[in-house]
C-alpha cells in the first residue's frame, strides 16, 4: 500500500473545502444575493459581500472543516460584512439613512428557506421600469440566477466585457433609483412578465449551451421558476407554454447521451428513457395555454418539442407538423435560431438543397452562429459536397465549446465518404439542444 504524504492529505482537504464552497456558490448564488440585497437594494454590495465570504471560506474551511450548512455559513459571514460596511465612516457620511430599508431587522428576519419567493422577487426588481430594458434579462441571469457575464454574452452577440459593463451600469441604476425590493402588485405583472419569462428561458438555454468540465446539471432552476410562474399566473398562455417547453426538454435529458457519454441524436433516442410524467405535465400546460385562445412564441416552441416527444421508437417525427410549427414560429417571433431550425426542417420535407437555400438566405447574420454551421455541414455532406462540408464542420467545431457536441461533430466529419452523399439521421442544428435556440433578445 502506498503511503499518503502529509502534502497529499492537505491537498485533499483543500479540495474538499474548495468543492464545498464552489457547490454552495453554484447552487445558491442567486438566492444568497437576493437575501443580501433585500435590505439595501445594493446588488453590487451584496455580490461583493458574498465574494468576501467565499474567500474566507476557502481560507478557513480547510482547517476548521466544512460546516454542516455551507450556504448558511456564507450567508452569515456575508451579512456581517454588509453590517461592517454599513457602520463604516464612509458609508455613514455618504449614504442617507432610510430606517424602513436599513434597519437590522430587514437583514435578520429573512427566512433563508424562502427560495422561490425571494428569487422571483429579485427578478421582478430587475424588470422594474427604472432598469434599462436592454439590461433586464442579463441582469436577472447574472445577479439572480448565478450565470457569469461571459456565459450570458454570447446569447446577446456581444463581447463579455461589453456585457459586464452593461451589468455594472444596471446595478448602479437600481441602487441610485432606490428601486424597492418588494413583490409588485399583481396589476403590474403583465408589464414585467415578458422580461421575467425571457430570463427563465435564458436560464434554460444557457444551462444547456454552457460547457463545463463537470457533467451538466439539468435546468432545474428554469423548470422550478417556470412552475412557480405558472402557479402565479395560471391563465397566462405564454407562462404555461414556457413551463411546457422546459418540461419537454428536461424529460429527454437522460436519453441525450449513451452509457459512454456520447451524444445520441433525437431521432435515435429511446423514448422509453424519456420521463413520461414530465411529458404528461407539459401536455397539461399546453392544454391550459391553448384554452386561452392566444398563440405565442413559447407555446409554439413547446409544440415543436411535443411533436418530437410524440414519436415512437424507430419512427421519425411528423415532419409536416414540424414544418407548419416552425413557419408559424418565424411569423410570430422571428429569430436567427428559429430560422436555422426551420432550415433543418425544410431539408427534411423538401430535400437538403432546399434547406441549404434557406440557410443561404440568412446571409451574414449566421456567420458566427454555431448551429447554422452545423446544419450547413450536414446538408453539404448530404449533397455530396465533401470538401465544402468538411470546411463547414471545421467551422462548427471551432465555434463549439461543449465537449459532447464537439465529439459528435468530429465523428460526423470523420464519417463522411470521400465521394457521394453522407447518409444519417435527420438534421439537427446543434447536438446539445436538439434544435437551434437563441434568446431573441434584440430590442
Amino acid at each position: 500500500m502506498t503511503a499518503t504524504s502529509p502534502d497529499d492529505r492537505v491537498d485533499s482537504v483543500d479540495r474538499v473545502a474548495y468543492d464545498a464552497a464552489a457547490a454552495a456558490a453554484r447552487d445558491g448564488y442567486g438566492r444568497l444575493v437576493a437575501l443580501l440585497a433585500a435590505g439595501s437594494g445594493d446588488l453590487q454590495a451584496a455580490e461583493d459581500a458574498l465574494g468576501d465570504a467565499l474567500e474566507r471560506a476557502l481560507a478557513t474551511w480547510p482547517e476548521a472543516g466544512v460546516p454542516d450548512n455551507p450556504a448558511g455559513w456564507l450567508l452569515t459571514v456575508a451579512r456581517r460584512r454588509l453590517r461592517d460596511r454599513h457602520r463604516s465612516a464612509e458609508v455613514r457620511r455618504t449614504m442617507p439613512l432610510v430606517p424602513e430599508r436599513h434597519a437590522p431587522v430587514r437583514l435578520e428576519d429573512v427566512d433563508p428557506d424562502a427560495v422561490g419567493d425571494r428569487r422571483l422577487e429579485l427578478m421582478l426588481v430587475c424588470a422594474h421600469p427604472a432598469v434599462d430594458p436592454v439590461a433586464r434579462t442579463p441582469l436577472m441571469l447574472t445577479a439572480v440566477l448565478g450565470f457569469t457575464a461571459a456565459q450570458v454574452a454570447p446569447a446577446f452577440s456581444v463581447p463579455a466585457a461589453t456585457m459586464a459593463t452593461r451589468l455594472v451600469r444596471a446595478k448602479r441604476r437600481i441602487k441610485d433609483a432606490g428601486v424597492p425590493f418588494v413583490l409588485p402588485d399583481r396589476s403590474v405583472l403583465p408589464d414585467r412578465m415578458a422580461d421575467v419569462l425571457e430570463a427563465v428561458y435564458g436560464a434554460y438555454v444557457v444551462e444547456w449551451s454552457t460547457a463545463d468540465a463537470e457533467p451538466r446539471r439539468l435546468p432545474s432552476e428554469a423548470l422550478r421558476l417556470a412552475e412557480v410562474l405558472a402557479q402565479l399566473a395560471p391563465r397566462d398562455p405564454e407562462v404555461r407554454g414556457l413551463a411546457a417547453l422546459v418540461l419537454l426538454s428536461t424529460a429527454r435529458a437522460a436519453a441525450r447521451t449513451d452509457a459512454e457519454g456520447r451524444f445520441v441524436p433525437l431521432t435515435e433516442q429511446d423514448p422509453g428513457r424519456w420521463d413520461a410524467a414530465a411529458i404528461a405535465r407539459a401536455h397539461e400546460h399546453l392544454r391550459a395555454a391553448h384554452a386561452q385562445g392566444a398563440v405565442g412564441r413559447f407555446q409554439l416552441e413547446a409544440a415543436v418539442q411535443a411533436v418530437h416527444c410524440a414519436r415512437r421508437a424507430g419512427e421519425p417525427p411528423d415532419r409536416a407538423a414540424l414544418r407548419r410549427l416552425h413557419d408559424a414560429l418565424q411569423r410570430v417571433a422571428p429569430s436567427l435560431g428559429g430560422a436555422v431550425a426551420r432550415a433543418a426542417v425544410v431539408a427534411e420535407t423538401d430535400g437538403p438543397a432546399a434547406g441549404l437555400a434557406a440557410l443561404d438566405a440568412l446571409g451574414d447574420a449566421a456567420a458566427r452562429f454555431q448551429p447554422a454551421w452545423a446544419v450547413r455541414a450536414e446538408l453539404l455532406a448530404r449533397l455530396g459536397r465533401a470538401e465544402d462540408a468538411a470546411a463547414a464542420y471545421d467551422r462548427a467545431i471551432t465555434l463549439t465549446h461543449d465537449p459532447v457536441e464537439r465529439a459528435h461533430l468530429e465523428s460526423r466529419r470523420a464519417s463522411m465518404p470521400p465521394q457521394g452523399p453522407l447518409s444519417g439521421p435527420p438534421v439537427h442544428p446543434t447536438a446539445r439542444s436538439d434544435h437551434a435556440r437563441d434568446l431573441r433578445l434584440e430590442r
